[in-house]
């Protein structure tokens, strides 16, 4: 009934297209957090997400469900999964899809709440299974539950399930917190989806930081492995992991045998104002794709009268060039780019707009080769009311996010520094923006810093800024679908 009636009202209470961005996914009305069961079946590249399609806040957990072609046009499908079952009654938490056997797999967290023996209030975090066609999914039950764990793990904080298939064996891993309070990385094994051994930490938060570790994910990367996880409340670190809730990934060596993984050091997925909780997938063609929540649980200001709630990021191929991680917007982003204006070698001094350059639905590149400066300023989403600013400190090799005057009416964290180096004298910066976000992708996605603004889409400047003289060039695309 949970399923049926949360389908309905979502059907009755769809919020038009014409007020939401135009290519990142957004949930049909409601709130949204978490990508899950982020998978290719059936032909079609397969997004779930935390949802909650009966106001714009967290509340109980459904499965939301989008699919694409081309992972930029997106069809609502569906609510997959609803909290509606003894072992999920208080939410259907973050997990993970496969295709097995010809079908469509999600593994997810079963949340129960209950009262402890000392009259507390107590949350069971358990491991559950459906199965499905692509469209609709049967719940099958509990898989792997808190009390298989060993002593000293937690049976509150243990979620979001990740598995996959080597040589005829599954594999899960999941986030938990050790005795101390530490996060940690389960690994587990099985040769059925509903029988589970458990094998090791994969990782841990001791020496690291951070609490709770969330949605892991692991996976072959480029001669190495690749762990990312989401640490709650993890210190910041000069310019690194400023986001408390933070989305970091680290490279290493994993011995299969032994169940071990050597990490390197752990190293920032995105260094803007809105990202966490990161999955992959693997597509039939070879790439790896990576998406993320673009949402800080801190920042939350949507306009009260907005019936949506949260967006994802667009999706990125990664690379690994040496040991430094490559994010690129999905190749298909270029088949929707018209109108191209382009200026080269143009020379920036005080402030200027150049013909032709503006707009909210748009592929930005701006390249700094050379000049005589230490501040350059790109504002964006610019009007007299209304911008957002990224200035390059040249001497401090310091980049700024500044949404101050973005059109927010709530304290939140608004600014966020980023240290870049400059390739051979120059710096590239491109921004993808889709009415209410920027997505920045530095020297060709050698970082990258993801935000959201809340302004008027009539706010559509942009602006350039030097204090002494800079040369550049500049293409701007509009994205037209």
């Amino acid at each position: 009934m949970n399923l049926a009636k949360a389908n309905v009202y979502v059907s009755e209470n769809t919020v038009s297209d014409g007020e939401k961005p135009v290519f990142h996914v957004t949930p049909p009305v409601g709130w949204m957090n978490d990508p899950n069961g982020f998978s290719e079946y059936g032909g079609k590249i397969h997004l779930f997400y935390q949802f909650h399609p009966y106001g714009t806040q967290w509340g109980p957990m459904h499965w939301g469900h989008v699919t694409s072609k081309d992972m930029l046009n997106w069809k609502n499908e569906p609510i997959a999964l609803a909290p509606d079952q003894e072992y999920d009654r208080d939410g259907c938490f973050s997990g993970t899809a496969l295709e097995t056997g010809g079908t469509h797999v999600l593994a997810y967290t079963g949340v129960v709440r209950g009262t402890g023996r000392n009259g507390t209030q107590v949350e069971f975090q358990n491991q559950c299974l459906a199965v499905g066609d692509g469209t609709t999914y049967e719940k099958k039950g509990l898989i792997l539950r808190g009390e298989q764990l060993p002593d000293g793990f937690s049976r509150n904080d243990f979620r979001d399930p990740k598995i996959w298939e080597e040589d005829g064996v599954y594999y899960l891993i999941a986030g938990s917190r050790g005795e101390k309070g530490h996060g940690q990385i389960l690994l587990f094994s099985g040769r059925e989806l509903t029988k589970w051994s458990y094998e090791s930490v994969l990782a841990d938060s001791i020496g690291i930081g951070g609490g709770m570790w969330e949605c892991p994910d692991f996976f072959p990367f480029g001669g190495k492995h690749m762990l990312i996880c989401s640490p709650q409340e993890m210190r910041a670190q000069k310019y690194e992991f400023h986001n408390g809730y933070q989305s970091i990934y680290f490279l290493g060596e994993y011995d299969r045998e032994r169940h071990e993984f050597k990490k390197g050091e752990p190293r920032s997925l995105d260094y803007g104002l809105d990202f966490y909780a990161a999955q992959t997938t693997a597509l039939s063609d070879g790439r790896r794709v990576l998406i993320g929540w673009m949402k800080s649980w801190q920042n939350d200001f949507t306009p009260p009268d907005r019936k949506w709630n949260g967006m994802m990021t667009l999706p990125r191929e990664l690379e690994l060039k040496g040991d430094t991680l490559i994010q690129k917007p999905v190749r298909e982003l270029e088949r929707y780019r018209k109108n191209k204006v382009s200026y080269e070698r143009e020379e920036i001094s005080e402030r200027k707009s150049l013909s032709g350059i503006r707009g909210r639905v748009i592929d930005l590149t701006v390249e700094i080769t050379g000049g005589d400066f230490r501040e350059f300023t790109i504002d964006v989403a610019n009007n007299d009311a209304y911008t957002t600013s990224y200035t390059y400190d040249r001497v401090k090799r310091l980049l700024e996010t500044d949404r101050t005057y973005s059109g927010l009416n709530c304290d939140v964290v608004c600014q966020r520094k980023m240290r870049v180096e400059e390739k051979e004298g120059r710096l590239k910066l491109r921004f993808v923006m889709d009415r209410d976000s920027v997505e920045m992708f530095v020297n060709n996605g050698e970082q990258v810093s993801s935000t959201v603004i809340c302004t008027p889409q009539e706010a559509d400047g942009i602006v350039f800024s030097c204090d002494g003289r800079a040369e550049v060039n500049i293409t701007k695309y509009d994205i037209v679908f």
